[in-house]
């Protein structure tokens, strides 16, 4: 997994690098999905049957972001 940091403009826009939107096909523009997790936002690009719905789900029957959250800190405690 990688992660970038990114400027957001005052009209709350940002670029995805080109890298991403290559491995992604997303080289003629696209759509993507962005959840709300309360301290974090997950960007999805859009399409494969609803993959933001499927995270949803998996996050709600692991009792929610902050249960999954803290199973993930107890487990690997440098990502808390």
């Amino acid at each position: 997994m990688s992660t970038a940091q990114f400027r957001v403009s005052d009209r709350g826009q940002m670029a995805l690098p080109a890298e991403a939107r290559r491995r992604w096909e997303m080289g003629g523009g696209g759509t993507v999905e962005v959840a709300d997790l309360g301290d974090a936002l997950l960007i999805v690009p859009s399409g494969q049957g609803g993959l933001r719905a499927l995270l949803e789900d998996s996050i709600l029957e692991a009792g929610g972001y902050g249960q999954l959250a803290a199973d993930v800190a107890a487990d690997e405690p440098d990502l808390a």
